[in-house]
């Protein structure tokens, strides 16, 4: 038996926007009753992002079978394998691949798994820190590698960071400025300001600036730019991209929409990076992973994180979608 947070479908099913469709209960499991795969693993730790928010609270209609672990991102131990890659005792980590979605989760004590969806555990970081990284701060990785794949260098001028004080914006503005860039950071909390700072934002901006409409060309202001809004938020930040610099889009906090012309990209040959974390293959999440490793102070992730416990990730969920949540909330699924 084991510990989980466990979706069920209510009678009347599930609508987006509705929370009556489904119940949500902190209970144990058999593990008799843990989907094919051939990896099992003994989950240390797992997270909550803004997908697995939207699950837990029925809000959107994410989760895709029913019942459902929920949990997108998990760390811990392998315990049995028929996978080549892997062996029982190693220390691996889970982004994404529609896990919490279509496959049982990370927000149990134990889950089964395709192996290929593994990777290793950097060396450099315990299961309890591989989590307070989770998909937001793996996600910022592959955006500020985006960035330096397409040639954006420290000397060409500031990168822009939008919700910054999230998972994702949190991680981005300290990768980058390990990295040698002057950051700005966006953001609609002010007070999060000597936050934003001691991660290594030179400047922090008032969101609001971004969010309204603005004119298709702006004056030219950042090299690159981490985007984790979307809708009249990216637009503004394509309009102020330098000539030949590039957005790594990663969120629609703001709205799927982009209400934006083509005046950035073709008279200033600025570039749109879409950045996926789910079904990113293997050798960018290494990759990804790798950069973490390297240069994300652990140290850092104290400040970014808070710890629950199973029980508390339904009231943190609320808190999340509410955007009363600052950085990342990490989850000790044994307790």
């Amino acid at each position: 038996m084991f510990p989980a947070i466990l979706i069920e479908r209510g009678e009347a099913g599930q609508k987006a926007g509705q929370t009556a469709g489904q119940t949500v209960t902190v209970t144990r499991l058999d593990e008799a009753r843990l989907p094919d795969g051939d990896v099992t693993v003994d989950v240390e730790y797992s997270t909550l992002n803004y997908k697995d928010a939207l699950a837990v609270t029925g809000v959107s209609p994410v989760v895709r079978t029913f019942p459902m672990v929920p949990g997108i991102d998990l760390a811990g131990v392998v315990t049995e394998s028929a996978h080549p890659a892997w062996n029982a005792g190693d220390r691996v980590v889970l982004n994404g691949w529609g896990v919490g979605e279509r496959h049982w989760g990370g927000l149990a004590g134990r889950a089964r798994l395709d192996g290929d969806w593994l990777v290793p555990l950097p060396a450099a970081f315990s299961t309890r820190q591989a989590m307070a990284i989770g998909t937001a701060g793996y996600t910022a990785s592959l955006c500020v590698e985006a960035l330096l794949r397409h040639g954006v260098r420290p000397d060409q001028g500031e990168v822009l960071v939008t919700g910054a004080t999230g998972g994702v914006g949190s991680v981005a503005i300290a990768l980058l400025a390990e990295a040698g860039f002057t950051v700005a950071a966006a953001t609609g909390k002010a007070a999060e300001a000597p936050y934003l700072q001691k991660l290594g934002a030179a400047t922090v901006l008032d969101r609001a600036e971004f969010a309204e409409a603005g004119k298709p060309l702006q004056k030219e202001r950042w090299a690159g730019v981490v985007d984790t809004a979307g809708s009249g938020t990216l637009a503004n930040a394509c309009a102020q991209t330098r000539y030949g610099g590039a957005v790594a889009a990663c969120g629609l906090a703001q709205g799927m929409d982009l209400p934006a012309t083509v005046a950035p990209f073709i008279l200033r040959g600025v570039s749109l990076l879409g950045v996926d974390s789910v079904m990113a293959p293997a050798e960018r999440r290494t990759a990804a992973w790798d950069r973490l490793a390297r240069d994300l102070d652990p140290g850092t992730l104290d400040e970014i994180a808070r710890e629950i416990g199973l029980a508390g990730v339904p009231a943190a969920a609320r808190e999340l979608l509410d955007g009363a949540v600052r950085g990342r909330v990490v989850v000790d699924v044994t307790r």
